[in-house]
């Protein structure tokens, strides 16, 4: 279960990968990147299949970052994040966010076994301050409903 001191830890991190980013600036991890770099964090561009997005470095591997690098969003199928999660343990990561549609049950209990804190089934632009656009009604229906993490 996520806990909201679990999302504050994680949007503490001021240095994170984000997984996903695409070359179409309309895909959801190119989307979460650019509105992350807005709000003042330090992110890093990961695609094997470019080597730069808007402009900026785009890594081909989060082991590029190893020393660079505090927490990784990931934002690809949930078959590629298992691959992911082994990478970040490997070079001892221990937050990662889950963007809804990249999670596996396989990578979730991976991350629980290797003591990574998991975020998963949460849009992680509801909890980056501040919060704009669908993003803050989304935010506040899940709280009417009791959804947000407590």
């Amino acid at each position: 279960m996520v806990t909201q001191k679990m999302v504050d830890v994680f949007m503490s991190k001021k240095n994170l990968a984000v997984v996903g980013v695409s070359r179409n600036k309309n895909k959801f991890g190119t989307v979460i990147y650019n509105e992350l770099k807005k709000k003042g964090y330090n992110v890093f561009a990961v695609n094997p299949s470019t080597t730069e997005i808007g402009g900026d470095k785009c890594y081909q591997s989060i082991k590029e970052l190893k020393d660079e690098i505090e927490a990784v969003v990931i934002v690809v199928p949930g078959i590629q994040t298992e691959i992911i999660v082994e990478e970040a343990n490997e070079i001892g990561i221990k937050h990662i966010w889950m963007q809804q549609g990249s999670e596996s049950d396989k990578a979730i209990i991976y991350c629980k076994k290797n003591g990574i804190e998991v975020i998963h089934n949460e849009c992680i632009l509801m909890f980056a301050n501040p919060v704009k656009s669908i993003h803050s009604v989304h935010k506040w229906i899940w709280k009417i409903l009791g959804k947000l993490p407590k």
